[in-house]
């Protein structure tokens, strides 16, 4: 190694002249980030409480100044957010013209797809919208972050959607690529408003562009279209079988769903199709569907296709619930089975299910029904035994039966429990209650049930007055005294 100091003098002035001399700490970059930071410290500690607005922008260029610094994004940020949590709109425009007018820095997408989503909660939407297309003169390239908070933000509302073909066509000229989650966003809004065609289009559109068959996509338009009143059987398994070509394997839900629908169509039948369906594709019915199937095979009338689903369902090891019972039960009085029905209670109790008011009400149905009104006024004592309270429903129901029978006076009691126990507007049958007594020449008691049913502002309907008139003609005077009374009272 040669000593400077061995070196000539014209060599030693060059190296004085070339040598790469120490650079000073104040211009290497990690002080830059220090200063960064101290200065970003300063504005937070600076910053106001909420409930004392001030200009936070002043604040940002103070400090950074003071640190002999540029603010950095990061900074931007967290103004626009105190902006936003404060309420302080009219100040984010000058923030963001700085940004755009002033500031260097490639800003980051998340400050603008923040913002747009604020703006969209304070319902602001067009400086939504002018913040998105103003985007690209922010130093920053937009892509499908910043359109998808604006699409949540339009798919908000019906106004909204309505602007949305127009974004999409911006966007295309912005150069942003619609990803999966965009396509979700405007499925999910079109299926919150009914709007399933248009959905479907737009999955299609998403298979089009070159994404793959979205599972759960699939599921909300099939649960949307069940839904819909419009909807026919025939779309909503077209659209199952066509999603199926696709690569679409429905669930246990989606099924359930099908099901539902088409039992609600009264397409009993069908839906057992679709339950046998489920079990040639390897997936096991819960009882749920088993119950929803059982109910529209037992409306259309097909009991045989009813006891073999009982029987499967119990083969299979599912346990029946309360509801399974109540339904197969309906279907027993429905065949005048009803001896059955009641037997089912005792089946019921040994395998730890309970039966509710419903299942005594259809078997009180069934009961009345038949003719048998002693038995049901046993069963009624058992209900009360038991601790299950009678409803208006159960009162209405024992009231059909005696009244089918004849039994006009008891039928008397029954309405007279009905009035004093539940809130009633009006019940067919008190009319009836009411001619018959007429009929019988009881007038008296017609007019106190009628003074009790207007009390509890019960309407008699035409018939209870046309009997009533009929019926006063021999006593005008008191029929006379009765309507001034119950138009006047007292």
């Amino acid at each position: 190694m040669v000593r400077a100091s061995a070196l000539k003098p014209s060599s030693k002035f060059f190296l004085r002249k070339h040598r790469k001399w120490p650079v000073s700490p104040h211009n290497t970059k990690w002080h830059q980030t220090f200063n960064q930071n101290q200065a970003f410290q300063s504005l937070k500690k600076s910053s106001p409480p909420q409930n004392q607005p001030q200009h936070l922008l002043s604040t940002l260029i103070y400090s950074f100044n003071s640190y002999n610094c540029e603010p950095n994004p990061e900074a931007y940020n967290f103004v626009i957010k105190t902006l936003t949590k404060t309420s302080q709109f009219n100040d984010i425009a000058s923030v963001l013209d700085r940004l755009e007018f002033v500031e260097k820095f490639n800003t980051p997408e998340y400050i603008f797809a923040h913002l747009i989503s604020f703006y969209g909660q304070v319902k602001r939407t067009q400086d939504a919208i002018d913040l998105f297309y103003r985007i690209p003169k922010l130093r920053c390239v937009p892509s499908a972050h910043s359109l998808n908070s604006l699409l949540y933000v339009l798919c908000g509302s019906r106004e909204g959607l309505k602007m949305v073909p127009e974004i999409l066509l911006r966007s295309h000229i912005m150069s942003i690529r619609l990803e999966e989650s965009s396509f979700q966003i405007l499925v999910n809004s079109l299926c919150g408003i009914g709007k399933v065609g248009y959905a479907i289009e737009i999955m299609n559109c998403m298979i089009s562009y070159g994404y793959g068959l979205n599972v759960k996509m699939c599921s909300l338009i099939l649960s949307s279209l069940c839904e819909q009143k419009d909807s026919s059987g025939f779309e909503v398994l077209g659209f199952v079988e066509e999603m199926k070509k696709l690569g679409f394997c429905p669930g246990m839900m989606d099924y359930s769903n099908v099901i539902r629908y088409m039992v609600k169509q009264g397409r009993g039948l069908d839906a057992l199709n679709v339950l046998v369906k489920m079990k040639v594709e390897g997936i096991k019915p819960d009882i749920v569907c088993y119950t929803m199937v059982l109910h529209g095979v037992i409306a259309e009338g097909d009991y045989k296709n009813a006891d073999e689903l009982f029987d499967e369902l119990l083969l299979l090891g599912l346990v029946p619930d309360v509801y399974t019972y109540n339904v197969y039960v309906n279907g027993l009085c429905k065949q005048n089975k009803v001896k059955d029905g009641l037997k089912m209670i005792s089946s019921m109790e040994e395998l730890g299910c309970k039966p509710n008011l419903i299942t005594y009400n259809i078997l009180l149905k069934g009961l009345c029904n038949t003719g048998e009104l002693s038995r049901a006024r046993e069963l009624v004592s058992e209900m009360t035994l038991k601790g299950i309270g009678v409803n208006l429903q159960t009162h209405r129901i024992m009231l059909d039966g005696l009244f089918g029978q004849g039994d006009i006076d008891e039928a008397c009691i029954f309405m007279d429990e009905m009035l004093d126990k539940f809130l009633c507007r009006f019940c067919s049958n008190f009319d009836e209650v009411i001619y018959g007594l007429c009929r019988k020449g009881l007038v008296c008691k017609a007019m106190d049930l009628l003074k009790k049913m207007v009390d509890k502002n019960v309407a008699p309907g035409a018939k209870a007055w046309e009997a009533l008139l009929l019926s006063s003609g021999s006593e005008p005077g008191f029929a006379e005294t009765t309507w001034t009374d119950l138009v006047n009272p007292s």
